[in-house]
């Protein structure tokens, strides 16, 4: 198994179509993502001293960290909406090997930073809003 390239780990937006298509995210350099799951403990008497789990339980979760370059695709301007709204869309993660996790997510953080002569750059997270599937 080879080591992937980060610059193919993409976040792609829906165009909110009944049938969507994503359109990726420009300029991002970096991307980051967490799988969360809340345990539930049924740990009792006769458990022998060891903690115990039950599987399936408990609230499952996924964020996305990103951070980049403006560039001012209609991506972005919709990710700002979509922000300042506070609704959620349809969003798609893609690996270099083909994998894609799909869901629902909500703009939980945008911000914008600029140097006086550099760039314009953004940081954000999204928080998942329902199942995120391996499609």
């Amino acid at each position: 198994m080879t080591a992937q390239k980060g610059s193919a780990f993409l976040l792609k937006i829906s165009d909110g179509a009944a049938t969507p298509s994503y359109q990726t995210v420009a300029g991002l350099r970096t991307t980051q993502l967490s799988i969360n799951g809340d345990q539930v403990v049924i740990t009792h008497k006769e458990s022998g001293g060891w903690r115990e789990l039950l599987s399936g339980a408990g609230t499952r979760s996924v964020s996305v960290s990103a951070a980049g370059i403006f560039l001012g695709s209609a991506a972005e301007v919709a990710i700002r909406s979509h922000a300042l709204a506070g609704t959620i869309d349809d969003y798609e993660l893609s690996f270099e090997d083909g994998e894609k996790l799909q869901g629902r997510f909500l703009v939980q953080r945008l911000d914008y930073a600029g140097d006086y002569n550099g760039e314009r750059n953004y940081t954000m997270q999204l928080e998942s809003s329902g199942p995120v599937l391996s499609v």
